[in-house]
């Protein structure tokens, strides 16, 4: 994958989305990209694990830091709507950060 594309997640295959980092993390970039596919195996599969593994209600969706980018992290979200409303233009992004 090019810097210059949208990247998709391995998972589901469908388009990642970037979405503003919120304040207070230490997150050095100002936009991350994560599968929002509710229906993504990843996320799915996640309630029961993080149920089992921590005794928590949450999941997590697949996330990299920037499109070209090989470090995935999982994006821990205690409900399917959590940064939601986070989610920006992915053509805007590619623009801004010249990618």
């Amino acid at each position: 994958m090019k810097a210059d594309e949208i990247p998709r997640c391995p998972h589901c295959n469908q388009e990642l989305k970037p979405f503003s980092v919120p304040d207070g993390t230490s997150w050095s970039e100002q936009y991350h990209w994560a599968c929002f596919n509710d229906e993504c195996s990843y996320f799915v599969d996640g309630w029961d694990w993080m149920m089992r593994r921590y005794s928590i209600k949450a999941s997590y969706r697949y996330r990299i830091t920037t499109p070209g980018s090989a470090k995935c992290l999982p994006l821990a979200v205690p409900t399917k709507s959590a940064l939601v409303t986070q989610i920006v233009d992915p053509h805007l992004v590619l623009e801004r950060t010249g990618s």
